[in-house]
């Protein structure tokens, strides 16, 4: 009986949640089969996955996607819990096509400005200028949806969490110097910058009424 409650609340979630399952799915379905594969055929994938300058040059635009279904930099499960977290509340919060659109914009946008730079450096000469770089992972749309859900949260979660945040990301940036760690920030430029728009700011607010009417009620 009890196995039948939590099957059934498992699928009520994945249908108010499709895009999170989905996406979450593809994540431990590309980690499965990649731990499977040689390192070779792993480092392959990625390379050939990689939204670089030198694809999007090529016309390999469909490494924007692609290069999404791959967690990397943390380890797998923590990765995929921190996008089921931060995307399913999103989704929960705003509804499939703005909280996915939101994880979307910030992961394409910020990849085509990040190599927007670098097409600029090697357009000047300047050294550091990597056209066949690896570049995969979860972390600028994650990055971009916490943004927005900070910034659309309460006064205090808003000043506080998005302060923190934005000083975590400056830290790793002066740190490392790398080229991800400065696409982290502008990714979470984007997800404030989309908090902004009516089309998720009039769906939050209303979001919340609902919610203090449930608590009220």
């Amino acid at each position: 009986m009890a196995a039948r409650r939590t099957t059934a609340r498992s699928m009520a979630l994945a249908r108010r949640l499709p895009a999170t399952t989905v996406y979450v799915t593809l994540l431990l379905a590309t980690a499965a089969w990649l731990a499977s594969r040689p390192l070779r055929e792993q480092a392959r994938f990625i390379r050939h996955n990689s939204s670089n300058l030198h694809h999007l040059e090529v016309g390999k635009w469909w490494t924007l996607i692609t290069s999404g279904l791959v967690v990397d930099g943390v380890p797998v499960l923590l990765g995929v819990a921190a996008v089921a977290a931060a995307l399913g509340l999103a989704e929960w919060r705003w509804g499939t096509l703005r909280g996915m659109g939101t994880f979307l914009f910030g992961h394409v946008v910020a990849t085509l400005l990040t190599e927007g730079v670098m097409w600029l450096m090697r357009l000047a000469h300047l050294p550091g200028a990597l056209t066949r770089a690896r570049d995969v992972g979860i972390s600028y749309g994650l990055v971009a949806t916490v943004g927005c859900l900070l910034a659309l949260s309460g006064p205090r979660v808003r000043r506080y969490g998005l302060s923190a945040l934005t000083a975590l990301l400056t830290v790793a940036w002066v740190v490392d110097h790398e080229l991800a760690d400065a696409g982290h920030l502008v990714a979470l430029g984007l997800g404030v910058a989309a908090s902004r728009s009516h089309w998720l700011r009039d769906r939050a607010t209303t979001a919340r009424r609902t919610a203090r009417a449930d608590t009220t009620a």
